[in-house]
């Protein structure tokens, strides 16, 4: 979902929130990241070290003493280069192995904590959100904190060391040469530091529209089924061409500006190696610098110009990694919108009865849906809720499940007010089978499991078989341990429904609460269902939503509602006999369809 048309309003999320979300997990692997800092100083110094033999070496090639003196100074020579190549690379290799075990194991902590602070967020958030551009967050911040890192360790820690190290040596040689490093130096990366600085603006809306791309195809995608029933594909595919281009256009842009950096970059390289070589001349010919001094400022300054012009990729990468690490950050330090109180205590069933106490909800406290809402549940007594669609019905059982707090009132069950206990075990001793149930890409057998993880197995064959859920698994190559497919596409709506019955009876809760539980059963999967209804709501609280009356004649009370408030309540019988009663109104439409009990 684009950020901008989000109902969602984040909170300021800076470089110093990435930071610390991301440290909580590198703090776990400090020896691995002592290994990787120690390697990578140790191999970055003895780069520096080897070109000064490297001088020696061609100091004595030029030297006009006898070649019979010169040539065990070079042998000489020859093998400390070898022997500190050697040293180097240990170093490298003490560094490469560390970081790989390092980042692996800090990527997966990272994808872990950003699935933690995720998944306890509200189902609102989700209702506003692409399921494809949440997924692709997560991705993309544990990715993050791989180039960052990677680019912190061996590309500007290793330009650090080099810089220093050179500007150190060129000091013992002639200062001057060292000033102009430093100062040419400082003049390179401050223009790149103001540069990148001035277009992460870019960067972070680059990253906007391809977590927008990805959100409107994940979205086409999953209603693939409906741009095939109603014909839409051409329009289908001009919404996303229009956005591909939109994201062209901001990339066009930004890759324009990543040039213009490179272009100033090439020119200052240019200029400090002429200048560095220009000025050791006059050095030269006062015999200060010599031919080794050439081949040193040589080796120095090239190394150095592809370090430094590794810069700009650095800056231009770490914040563009940034960039897509504040999208999860923002989600991270975005506050719960329900959560447990500080004084939260485990939910304590006993009988089951529910309070709804002067209950009103608005949606963004402008569309009322609820209104000063009344009402008592007894503890075991099945009560069904009807009424015309968006009369608030559903929004009634989504406050009991705390999926939404109240705008005002109170909900108690058991005298316990549900805001004053821990969101698990509220919803541990509530049931819920809704309108249309999705399951997990797993086996049947684990997705019935669900409702009970504790669960054996002849614990999930008899839940299986008072739904009637054997019938259609038996028909299955690998009965139980069949996969369902994703959000359980591989069976019927039917099908689906049957097991999460199934998972319902499993869980066994004292609440009960089933939104249209039958709503996708034919009449005869119905009539099957029925008595594992009745079985699954004995010595339970039920609360029924439904809008096939059929399903509700026997329950205890019938309650109406109407634009968000108590019409009209009693038992099916004295309800239609009532006059002027939308409940009666309700079952004369619906009568002719009913199959009889």
């Amino acid at each position: 979902m684009n950020p901008k048309k989000s109902n969602i309003t984040y909170p300021e999320t800076g470089i110093g929130d990435v930071i610390f979300f991301m440290w909580q997990e590198i703090k776990k692997h400090k020896v691995s990241l002592f290994l990787v800092i120690f390697g990578v100083v140790s191999a970055s110094v003895l780069d520096i070290i080897v070109p000064i033999y490297y001088k020696y070496f061609f100091d004595i090639l030029t030297s006009k003493e006898n070649k019979e003196v010169l040539a065990p100074l070079l042998f000489y020579n020859i093998f400390i280069i070898l022997i500190l190549n050697g040293a180097t690379w240990v170093c490298w290799r003490i560094a490469a192995f560390s970081n790989i075990s390092f980042e692996a194991k800090t990527m997966a902590g990272l994808r872990q904590q950003a699935y933690n602070k995720l998944s306890y967020h509200s189902y609102s958030f989700f209702v506003n959100n692409f399921t494809g551009a949440l997924v692709q967050r997560v991705g993309r911040y544990a990715r993050a904190f791989e180039r960052i890192f990677d680019h912190l360790i061996w590309d500007f820690l290793t330009t650090a060391v080099r810089v220093v190290g050179i500007a150190i040596v060129l000091w013992t040689i002639k200062p001057v040469l060292s000033i102009a490093i430093i100062v040419w130096t400082i003049l390179y990366l401050t223009i790149n530091f103001f540069y990148s600085a001035w277009r992460l603006k870019y960067n972070i809306e680059m990253a906007k529209t391809d977590s927008y791309t990805t959100a409107t195809l994940a979205d086409a995608i999953t209603n693939q089924n409906n741009i095939e029933v109603f014909g839409r594909h051409k329009e289908e595919s001009e919404r996303f061409k229009k956005v591909t281009e939109d994201q062209a256009k901001i990339t066009l842009s930004n890759w324009n500006i990543n040039q213009g950096l490179d272009s100033i970059q090439a020119i200052l390289i240019i200029l400090i190696e002429f200048f560095i070589f220009y000025f050791s001349i006059y050095y030269w010919q006062q015999n200060i610098v010599t031919v080794g001094i050439f081949v040193l400022l040589q080796l120095y300054i090239i190394g150095l110009g592809d370090r430094l012009w590794g810069f700009s990729r650095i800056i231009r990468n770490v914040y563009e990694s940034y960039a897509d690490a504040k999208e999860m950050a923002e989600i991270m330090k975005l506050p719960y919108e329900i959560k447990n109180t500080a004084s939260a205590k485990p939910f304590n069933v006993s009988f089951g009865e529910i309070v709804f106490e002067n209950i009103n909800f608005s949606f963004n406290n402008t569309r009322q849906v609820l209104n000063k809402i009344n009402l008592k549940i007894n503890s075991g007594e099945k009560v069904a809720i009807i009424g015309p669609s968006g009369a608030g019905k559903t929004t009634i059982v989504r406050l009991l499940l705390r999926f939404y707090d109240l705008t005002s009132g109170k909900i108690f069950i058991d005298g316990q007010d549900i805001r004053s206990v821990t969101l698990e075990s509220l919803r541990e001793n509530i049931s819920f089978v809704p309108q249309d149930p999705l399951l997990f890409h797993r086996t049947i057998k684990e997705n019935i499991k669900y409702g009970k993880p504790s669960a054996k197995d002849a614990e999930i064959f008899e839940a299986s078989r008072q739904a009637h859920c054997d019938e259609f698994i038996e028909n299955f190559p690998n009965k139980y341990e069949t996969y369902v497919g994703e959000r359980g596409v591989k069976l019927s709506g039917g099908e689906r429904q049957r097991i999460a019955v199934a998972r319902a009876i499993l869980k066994n809760s004292p609440i009960l609460v089933l939104d249209e539980a039958t709503s996708s059963l034919d009449s005869h999967s119905e009539s099957l269902i029925q008595s594992a209804m009745d079985v699954l709501m004995k010595n339970k609280t039920v609360i029924v939503i439904a809008h096939r009356l059929s399903t509700i004649r026997k329950m205890d009370r019938i309650i109406v509602i109407k634009n968000g408030s108590v019409f009209e309540e009693g038992k099916h019988e004295d309800l239609i006999k009532k006059n002027n009663s939308l409940y009666g109104k309700l079952w004369k439409l619906q009568a002719g369809g009913f199959a009889k009990n």
